[in-house]
């Protein structure tokens, strides 16, 4: 693909749409969208994401830059391609930057929630798990109940029900994306209010 855009041909034709848009022509700019979207999105966005709602984030992310930075881009002997190529690699180190932090904010988090889940408690000292489970279990609807509403739905599609981030999005109506975002923030509200009431009685 970038050997086709580096074509004397190809690249008349680019520099043209460039020039264009620099200009204020949307029309050069869509086809400048249309030439490299597809190419963006199935030769490197979804080979290092996977998620369809994810690239497609991050592919118009990449164009939003394009569009921001169009001017900063002069060269007519190397293809756009390369540029946008570079921009969306960035952009994918961003996710997966943040999608790490995001699996160590919810690692001690989650621990909280097992109770809730309803795990099976194993024969040795069962009574007195039982209880410490009851008591956890009672303190974690406890502080669910205090946290923002969107927030405590939040948590139990995805952390009480187990169901994939994409039917948490649809039943909130909203991106994945957005919904990882709103995740994140009911976490930390979570453990800021678990913080608040039980660290330093006794409870973890």
């Amino acid at each position: 693909m970038g050997a086709s855009f580096n074509s004397e041909e190809w690249l008349r034709w680019e520099q043209e749409r460039l020039h264009a848009a620099r200009r204020g022509d949307r029309g050069a700019f869509d086809e400048l969208y249309r030439a490299f979207a597809q190419p963006l999105f199935t030769q490197i966005l979804m080979p290092r994401l996977g998620e369809r709602a994810t690239a497609e984030d991050v592919l118009a992310d990449t164009f939003r830059v394009l569009l921001e930075r169009i001017d900063d881009f002069h060269s007519e002997t190397t293809s756009i391609w390369f540029w946008l190529a570079r921009v969306a690699m960035n952009k994918i180190t961003d996710v997966h930057r943040s999608q790490s932090r995001k699996q160590r904010a919810l690692s001690n988090f989650e621990t909280l929630l097992e109770p809730v889940r309803e795990e099976v408690v194993s024969p040795r000292d069962a009574l007195e798990q039982a209880a410490e489970a009851a008591s956890l279990k009672a303190n974690v609807i406890e502080v669910l109940a205090r946290i923002h509403p969107r927030y405590r739905r939040v948590i139990e599609l995805r952390l009480v029900e187990e169901r994939p981030r994409e039917e948490c999005a649809k039943e909130l109506d909203v991106k994945v994306a957005t919904f990882d975002v709103v995740f994140l923030r009911a976490v930390r509200a979570f453990r800021t209010e678990w913080e608040q009431s039980y660290n330093g009685k006794g409870t973890k």
